[in-house]
């Protein structure tokens, strides 16, 4: 069996997980310069070490109640077709390891766009991780925006 290390954050009191593999770094959250005409979600950019890196809010790109930011947020940050994009979060602190057995597909209730970002639900002791592919949460017109920036 496969096993994988996924990057467990937190949206609210949900736990997402994300390949390890996929993930370039986790940084802490800083204040973003806004950008007018842009999605919704995307809260600003910020200057990653020189790169100018969009910073996508996924509590509003997934419709979730949020807070202001602040600094114990945290900013996973991906490499999305040789351009980095930063994805904020509430909290990214663990590293789990799982096989392939103890992740289920996605449930047949998940339908339409969520289904196609959702690779499958971890189980793992009494918790529940549900495995994300992030590149996968944004629509092409939206990728292209990002890679606009």
């Amino acid at each position: 069996m496969a096993e994988r290390k996924y990057v467990v954050f937190k949206l609210d009191e949900e736990e997402y997980g994300i390949d390890i593999m996929r993930v370039k770094e986790v940084t802490e959250f800083v204040e973003v310069t806004k950008v007018p005409n842009t999605p919704h979600f995307v809260e600003g950019i910020i200057n990653l070490r020189g790169e100018i890196t969009p910073i996508i809010n996924l509590k509003k790109r997934f419709s979730k109640p949020e807070e202001t930011a602040n600094v114990a947020h945290r900013v996973l940050v991906l490499n999305l077709e040789d351009k980095l994009v930063g994805f904020m979060v509430d909290d990214a602190s663990q590293v789990i390891t799982m096989d392939d057995s103890q992740i289920q597909e996605t449930p047949a209730i998940i339908a339409g766009e969520d289904k196609k970002y959702i690779e499958g639900i971890g189980k793992l002791e009494e918790r529940m991780v549900i495995i994300l592919d992030l590149v996968q949460v944004l629509n092409e017109t939206e990728k292209k925006e990002l890679l606009d920036m």
